[in-house]
């Protein structure tokens, strides 16, 4: 089995993730604030609470998300509700996030961006319900689950 690994695996890494950025945008608005430069007339105070505040949220994003996947791990049970549309979107952002990388960064961010996005669709996928298939769809002592006999529907006639 390797769902559980998997889910341990992302929550660790979006833990670490967020950290990561959240550490990194507060240093550019240090970076930007001990600049003391305009960009096209915005002021550098501004600029740099923003950056500020969007590392916060980015990394509150991705640690919620996370926290997700360690529940995920630790209930060994598929997300449900809003944990899995909070995973799904982190998949689309760091599938948006790599192709960004590529361009700006280089390839090794793009790999890093690349194998997160992966980790978190096996995760999403390991945990895929299963269909049920004919056989679970009648139960085997020939009752339904009021407890009625089980029958099957009139066979079609022709006019």
């Amino acid at each position: 089995m390797v769902r559980r690994p998997v889910a341990w695996i992302v929550a660790a890494v979006l833990f670490g993730e967020a950290f990561g950025i959240a550490a990194l945008n507060w240093f550019l608005g240090v970076v930007v604030d001990r600049q003391d430069m305009s960009l096209a007339g915005l002021d550098p105070h501004m600029m740099s609470v923003s950056s500020k505040i969007g590392g916060i949220a980015f990394g509150l994003y991705f640690a919620l998300c996370g926290l997700v996947a360690l529940l995920v791990a630790l209930r060994d049970r598929p997300p449900a509700g809003f944990g899995r549309v909070l995973l799904i979107s982190a998949a689309v952002v760091h599938g948006l996030l790599g192709a960004f990388t590529w361009g700006l960064v280089g390839w090794p961010a793009f790999l890093f961006m690349v194998l997160v996005l992966g980790l978190v669709v096996l995760l999403l996928m390991t945990y895929d319900r299963p269909e049920a298939g004919p056989a679970d769809a009648a139960p085997q002592d020939g009752t339904g689950d009021d407890g009625s006999p089980v029958t099957s529907p009139p066979a079609p006639t022709t006019p």
